[in-house]
């Protein structure tokens, strides 16, 4: 039978709602029940294209043995993180605060109150029991050790510390600095594997290159944006960006592809090409916008969230391709030329398959004709023999993004029907995501528009609307922003509204993760609106966004790049 997750739009939720747990998703109906039995939550929270929260699923949530502890001791809540990035936030922070990382699938035990007192990711189905049992035996044995330590936590999560006086003028040297330090020299990209594309810090440096003219800038940014598109990273098949690379060379990715990645990585590589001229940029970019418009937009314009890493033959199993494939299809000669130029090999570089890449090809700056018609005849092939699932959530922050960037590249690669994607996605958004009151929501799915829109809805928005030069729209967004997620005694922007649901604690997030943060993309917009006819009226809120922003990444200029280009 089908459990109470059959009546969600959420596509992450639908895959669980035949599960053998009796899940619940996030609802006053789930705290009450947890209040009334005497049970702690039990919070799983993830997103559709996940493959380790596949895993998990597989291994754990269809498992009778599993459900049989969680359905006795404890109320199971499922939660996407995608709809609900508010829950993910307060409960990714306790995460991290209680083991020094995080990551999907999350897992938290929290007090029928929803407050944490235990948090990891993802947990083998051994360690998954071992853990429930113990927390039932302590619930029942020894509660007030947990509720302590649930107080302890939240009260350590909602005291704000005092920052350091942050230079604001000295910030983006010290970001400089700190990419410099971690800067990968042979494979391009920052740090050791898993590597992130992290396009926002991409276009700090390229902001940064263009005040300074300094050299090493530009060489990050283009030995990164060069290794991603040559990796297999970037899917040479059918275009656009997966979601990090798991080793150095950026060849292996974690393969699903995220619009949010995708729109930013197309604003990179359209910044770069109007710096280089490099027609490698451009192919990447193009190819990407390209994959969009294809592949994630629907009909009226909006664009979906992601395709799965997962397909039918399990993780890569779709872009990871043999010589004898390629042969049968194209013909031997053909086929030997294709998998010479896309380093397909009978040896393979993942599960004993190739990810197609151009690490190795030297002749790669342009595709040949030859090569293209011969892409496009591997593309339809690769889409017939097995599906990809795609989450077909409308996400206001990530279409705002994706918003922006058609926008900007429109005007760099100079194609209008980019920017009339931009335009008419931007009026799907204010038509079909707003409430009765002209708010912003998360996320529109099956005719449903739900749950209030959080800070990133709006400062994204903003910036979309300004990159369109809708800057009436522009002021609308920033306006709700000032008015209703302001700290007015420590200043930057809340995650949540001051109407919202009230959460154990009330987040704010500085730094820029995946994405950039709210608080990052707010002071870009403040500093373009001042630059307006009206000016003045938006200087102070700039000003404050500044002096907070300065205090606040006084130890990791790095963590708010975004913040610091132009």
């Amino acid at each position: 039978m089908p459990n109470r997750l059959i009546n969600e739009k959420s596509p992450y939720l639908l895959l669980h709602a035949e599960n053998p747990v009796d899940w619940y998703p996030w609802s006053d109906e789930a705290m009450r029940k947890a209040a009334a039995e005497d049970k702690p939550l039990f919070l799983s929270i993830g997103y559709s294209s996940c493959h380790w929260c596949h895993v998990i699923a597989r291994e754990s949530f269809e498992d009778a043995e599993v459900a049989e502890v969680l359905n006795r001791a404890f109320v199971p809540v499922k939660v996407d993180k995608e709809e609900r990035p508010d829950l993910d936030a307060v409960y990714m922070v306790a995460c991290q605060a209680m083991t020094g990382s995080g990551g999907w699938p999350l897992t938290a035990l929290a007090t029928p109150a929803g407050v944490p007192f235990f948090a990891a990711t993802y947990l083998p189905k051994k360690d998954l029991l071992d853990l429930l049992r113990e927390a039932e035996r302590l619930w029942n044995t020894d509660r007030e050790k947990l509720i302590q330590a649930a107080e302890r936590l939240r009260q350590h999560l909602q005291t704000e510390e005092t920052p350091p006086k942050g230079d604001a003028d000295g910030l983006a040297e010290a970001a400089y600095a700190q990419f410099s330090e971690s800067f990968d020299r042979r494979w391009g990209g920052f740090g050791v594997p898993p590597k992130f594309p992290a396009p926002q810090n991409l276009l700090f440096l390229l902001s940064y290159y263009r005040g300074t003219g300094e050299a090493h800038a530009l060489e990050m940014v283009e030995r990164t944006l060069e290794g991603m598109f040559r990796g297999g990273i970037f899917d040479h098949i059918g275009g656009g960006f997966c979601r990090y690379s798991t080793d150095v060379k950026w060849l292996i990715p974690h393969f699903e592809k995220m619009l949010y990645d995708n729109a930013l990585l197309l604003w990179a590589y359209a910044e770069a090409y109007e710096i280089t001229g490099r027609a490698m940029y451009r192919c990447a970019g193009e190819r990407t916008a390209d994959f969009v418009l294809r592949e994630l937009t629907g009909p009226d314009g909006e664009f979906f969230g992601s395709l799965d890493a997962d397909s039918e033959g399990g993780e890569g199993a779709y872009y990871a391709l043999t010589p004898g494939e390629l042969e049968s299809l194209l013909g031997p000669e053909d086929g030997k030329l294709f998998c010479k130029w896309y380093g397909i090999a009978e040896s393979g570089n993942f599960e004993g398959k190739s990810i197609p890449n151009l690490l190795y090809n030297h002749d790669a700056e342009r595709e040949n004709a030859v090569i293209e018609a011969l892409r496009k005849e591997v593309y339809d092939w690769r889409r017939a023999r097995m599906p990809l699932r795609r989450d077909d959530k409308v996400l206001t922050s990530w279409n705002a993004l994706m918003i922006a960037a058609l926008a900007r590249a429109s005007r760099l690669f100079d194609k209008k029907d980019y920017l009339e994607a931009a335009n008419r996605a931007a009026d799907f958004l204010l038509k079909n995501l707003r409430d009765e009151n002209g708010r912003l929501m998360i996320r529109l799915r099956g005719g449903e528009a739900k749950f209030a829109g959080i800070a990133d809805d709006y400062a994204f928005a903003a910036l979309a609307f300004w990159e369109l030069g809708r800057v009436d729209e522009t002021k609308e967004m920033v306006g709700v922003l000032l008015e209703h997620f302001s700290d007015r005694k420590n200043g930057g922007f809340y995650l949540t509204a001051d109407d919202a649901e009230s959460l154990y604690i009330r987040p704010k997030e500085i730094y820029d993760s995946a994405m950039p943060s709210g608080n990052s993309a707010a002071l870009v917009v403040l500093r373009r609106l001042r630059t307006g006819a009206d000016g003045a009226k938006w200087n102070s809120a700039y000003k404050n966004q500044l002096r907070f922003m300065a205090n606040q990444a006084a130890r990791s200029p790095a963590g708010i790049a975004f913040a610091l280009s132009e």
